[in-house]
C-alpha cells in the first residue's frame, strides 16, 4: 500500500486508487473540499512536494489554468488517485478559514 505524508501531521498508508482528499480527510487531517471533489472550487488544493502523480487533465487542468499564477506542483486533491508514496502540504485548511470543509466527495 503506497504511503502518504502530510507535512506537519502525520504519514499513513492508503488503498491504492483512493482519492487523496478522501485519504486525507479519513486520516483525521483538516482539509476543505467546498465543491465535494468536482474539481470546481479548488479548495482542496495540496502541493505535491514528494512523489509522482500524472499530469493533470480534463477539469483539474482547466481550473488550474483559470485560477493562474499557481506553481505546477500544486493540484487539486479531489483529482488525484493515490497510486505511490506521495508527501503533500495541505494548503487550505477549515479550522484556519472558519469554513466548513464542505460536501464530502464521493470515491
Amino acid at each position: 500500500m503506497p504511503t502518504v505524508t502530510v507535512e506537519g501531521e502525520k504519514a499513513f498508508e492508503v488503498e491504492a486508487g483512493r482519492k487523496l482528499v478522501l485519504a486525507i480527510e479519513d486520516a483525521g487531517i483538516d482539509i476543505m473540499h467546498r465543491c465535494g471533489g468536482n474539481a470546481r472550487c479548488t479548495t482542496c488544493r495540496v502541493e505535491i512536494v514528494a512523489g509522482d502523480v500524472p499530469p493533470p487533465e480534463g477539469d483539474e487542468a482547466a481550473k488550474l489554468v483559470a485560477v493562474g499564477d499557481l506553481p505546477e506542483n500544486v493540484r487539486l486533491s479531489c483529482q488525484i488517485r493515490v497510486e505511490n508514496d506521495l508527501w503533500v502540504n495541505v494548503l487550505q485548511r477549515s479550522s484556519v478559514t472558519g469554513v466548513a470543509p464542505g460536501t464530502r466527495p464521493v470515491d
